[in-house]
């Protein structure tokens, strides 16, 4: 069976000596390590000789929220096809003869289409390579990745869905806030302002609710129109709201602040990464280093 072989630090100080089974993909780094090995996927072996496409949640940045599964459908990649917010990091993680492609869509900005995308998902695959279709965040959440399931069933070709962790469970860990609190916060909804003609829905059952939160994926371009909608829906002028640029990220960026406050922070904050907006009772317990109240009178 094949191997990969990872390593990480030893308090001890010794270099254990670990002889890797044939056709294992190794990684070494000089220091004082210790080393254990971590099977290949099991659809990767299940599949060898023939192609097939692993979509891959890559999470929201740091290479510390990739799952191990991820990990090991990295390094037995022989095609990457990557989103243009993966870091560096996580792509240094593929073998180093692998075929790297940069698929990604970044807003308005120019970028391969997503039929593009499906189009050499299916080219690689047929040449018999584990294509790895690396997508930032979680494939399910806003990652368009039943277009390419269906796409990829269509045309014959075998592939397996990997999670990983999306933006908001990163922001909340990494700003210690919750997501749901007992009592205060019942549900959470995620919403997205990066749609097909560029509008946001809003309905006024699923967004009125106090105790419901909502956390806004690609949308700080419509903040304006959010706050407005919320606000004529009932939701309170003083409901907190965080929000945080390159969320998970060692560069992460956040500012708490109201609703009524929301608009004019994006503004003035001038984001240039992706950015994540929480709405509602949870988010007043996001732990920053800045206030908004500091920042408007700065």
């Amino acid at each position: 069976m094949p191997y990969n072989l990872i390593s990480s630090p030893d308090l001890s100080g010794e270099v254990a000596r670990v002889v890797a089974p044939e056709g294992a993909i190794t990684t070494s780094t000089k220091g004082p390590l210790h080393h254990f090995v971590v099977p290949l996927p099991r659809f990767a072996r299940e599949e060898k000789g023939r192609g097939f496409v692993s979509l891959v949640g890559a999470g929201p940045g740091d290479a510390d929220h990739l799952t191990l599964g991820a990990l090991k459908a990295l390094q037995s990649a022989q095609a990457l096809l990557y989103d243009a917010l993966v870091s560096e990091d996580i792509l240094a993680l593929a073998p180093q003869k692998c075929v790297k492609i940069c698929v990604g869509k970044r807003g308005d900005r120019l970028s391969v289409s997503q039929e593009k995308t499906n189009e050499l998902m299916v080219r690689l695959a047929k040449k018999g390579l584990h294509v790895v279709r690396l997508k930032g965040g979680d494939p399910s959440v806003f990652g368009r990745v039943e277009e390419e399931r269906l796409y990829l069933e269509q045309h014959g070709i075998a592939h397996k869905t990997l999670p990983g962790v999306t933006a908001a469970s990163a922001a909340a860990a990494q700003f210690s806030f919750p997501l749901t609190h007992r009592g205060e916060a019942r549900s959470v909804t995620f919403l997205t302002g990066r749609t097909k003609d560029g509008s946001i829905d809003l309905r006024e059952e699923s967004i009125n609710d106090p105790m419901t939160s909502l956390v806004f994926y690609m949308s700080s371009h419509n903040a304006a129109y959010i706050e407005a909608s919320l606000l004529n829906a009932g939701r309170s002028p003083q409901t907190p709201v965080v929000i945080i640029e390159n969320a998970g990220r060692p560069s992460a960026r956040a500012l708490s602040g109201t609703l009524r406050e929301m608009a004019a922070l994006v503004a003035q904050a001038a984001f240039e990464g992706p950015v994540l907006m929480g709405v509602g009772i949870a988010f007043g317990y996001a732990r920053l280093a800045t206030s908004v109240k500091a920042r408007l009178q700065a």
